[in-house]
C-alpha cells in the first residue's frame, strides 16, 4: 500500500510537471504565433536556426579543428612547457590553478571554451590538479573563449582601444569566476582529492615517440579530431538558445510590409522587458538602449551569433566605444557558456555541478561588464 501511494504521489507531481510546461510552451509560442503569423514564425525559426548552423556553428567548427590541430602542436614541441615557465608565477596567485593552465588560456583564446577538454581529459595534463581546480578550468577557460575571434571583430569595426579595455574586464571576470567556482566545488568534491597530485611541474612532457613527421601528423590529426567532437558537441545548445534569444529579441525585417518568415525575425520582448530594467543597466553598463540587452543575453548561448548583432546595433546608432568594451568583456568572459557547460561536464564526470558553474560564470561575466564600462569611462 506504501508503494502505491509514492507511485501516485509521483505520477501526480509529474503531471502538475507537465500541466506547468505545456502552459508555458503554449503561452510563449502562441503569443509569438499570435503576433507574427503561424507559418512566419515557423519559417523565421527555422531560417534562424539554419543560418546560425551554417554561418556560426559549422565557422565555430572550423575553428575549432585548426585550433585542436595548433593546440596538440604546441603540446607536442615544447611550447606548453615554455608558456608555462612564463606565466606559471602569475596562475597560482590569480587563479589558484598549476602554471600548465595557461596553456588552456592560449587555446580557448584561439578557439572556443570547449577547448580545454582535450587538455583537461589528458593524465599527462591533469595529474598536477586537485578535483576543485580541474573543474574550475571550466570557468576558467570560458573567459578566454573566442577571444580572438571577438577581439579581431571589434578591431575591424575601428574598435581597437575599446576592446583592449573590453579584453582587461573579461581577465578580472576571469578570476573572479575561477576563484568563485573553486569555492562553491571544493567542499563537495574534497573527499576526491588526492594530496599526491601536487607533482614537481618542471616533469611534465607530452612528447611522442617517433619521428619529427610522425609526431607533426599524429598530433595535427588528433588534435583535428578532437576539434570536431567539441563542434558537434555545442550544436544544440547553440541553435536552440541563440534561436530562441533572436525571436525575442528583433520584430520585422521592414515593418512596412510586416512579417515575411525571414531569418531573425521575431517579437521584440526582451528589449521591452530590459527598458524596465535601464534605470539598472545604465549605472552598470552604461546602455542608453534596452536593445542592447540582447548582446549579452545571446552571448550565453553562443558569442558568435552575438556578434552579428552588432551591425544591426550600429546601423540604429546605439554603437559607441563603451558598448565595444562591454560587450567585448562580457562575450568573452561567457563566451556561450549555456551551450556548452552540459557537454563539458558531462565529459569531466561531474554534471552534478553544472548548476554551480554557471552561478560563478554569471557572476563573473557581469562583473566583466561593470569593469569594462568603468574602465572605458576612466580611460576615454
Amino acid at each position: 500500500m506504501l508503494e502505491f501511494y509514492k507511485k501516485l504521489k509521483f505520477t501526480h507531481r509529474r503531471s502538475i510537471e507537465a500541466l506547468v510546461f505545456l502552459v508555458i510552451f503554449f503561452g510563449f509560442f502562441g503569443y509569438l504565433a499570435h503576433v507574427m503569423g503561424t507559418a512566419n514564425l515557423l519559417n523565421s525559426l527555422m531560417h534562424t536556426s539554419w543560418d546560425l548552423l551554417m554561418n556560426t556553428v559549422f565557422f565555430i567548427m572550423g575553428i575549432t579543428v585548426l585550433s585542436g590541430a595548433l593546440g596538440k602542436l604546441l603540446i607536442e614541441f615544447g611550447v606548453v612547457r615554455l608558456i608555462e615557465i612564463i606565466l606559471a608565477p602569475l596562475m597560482k596567485p590569480l587563479y589558484n590553478l598549476p602554471g600548465v593552465s595557461a596553456i588552456g588560456a592560449l587555446m580557448t583564446f584561439l578557439s572556443d571554451n570547449p577547448a580545454i577538454i582535450s587538455l583537461a581529459k589528458d593524465p599527462n595534463f591533469n595529474k598536477y590538479y586537485k578535483p576543485y581546480q580541474l573543474v574550475s578550468l571550466t570557468n576558467f577557460s570560458t573567459a578566454f573563449g573566442m577571444g580572438l575571434i571577438v577581439i579581431s571583430f571589434m578591431t575591424g569595426l575601428g574598435y581597437f582601444g575599446p576592446a583592449l579595455v573590453g579584453l582587461a574586464g573579461a581577465f578580472v571576470g576571469s578570476i573572479i569566476s575561477t576563484r568563485l567556482m573553486q569555492k562553491l566545488s571544493r567542499k563537495q568534491l574534497a573527499a576526491t582529492e588526492n594530496h599526491e597530485t601536487e607533482g614537481d611541474e618542471q616533469q611534465i612532457s607530452f612528447r611522442r615517440e617517433g619521428s619529427l613527421f610522425m609526431r607533426t601528423l599524429n598530433a595535427i590529426l588528433d588534435g583535428g579530431k578532437a576539434g570536431v567532437d567539441l563542434g558537434l558537441a555545442i550544436i544544440p545548445g547553440v541553435l536552440v538558445i541563440s534561436t530562441i534569444i533572436m525571436t525575442v529579441s528583433f520584430g520585422a525585417k521592414d515593418p512596412t510590409i510586416g512579417y515575411q518568415g525571414l531569418a531573425y525575425e521575431g517579437v521584440p520582448i526582451l528589449p521591452k522587458i530590459s527598458g524596465y530594467f535601464s534605470w539598472l543597466f545604465e549605472p552598470m553598463f552604461g546602455f542608453q538602449h534596452p536593445e542592447l540587452i540582447a548582446f549579452p543575453v545571446t552571448s550565453l548561448g553562443a558569442v558568435g551569433a552575438a556578434l552579428s548583432l552588432i551591425n544591426p546595433f550600429t546601423a540604429q546608432g546605439f554603437i559607441t566605444g563603451n558598448e565595444i568594451a562591454v560587450f567585448t568583456g562580457m562575450g568573452m568572459c561567457w563566451s556561450g557558456f549555456l551551450s556548452t557547460y552540459s557537454a563539458m561536464f558531462d565529459t569531466l564526470g561531474h554534471r552534478n555541478l553544472i548548476s554551480k558553474a554557471i552561478l560563478a560564470q554569471t557572476i563573473g561575466g557581469i562583473s566583466a561588464g561593470i569593469i569594462a564600462h568603468w574602465l572605458y569611462v576612466l580611460i576615454f
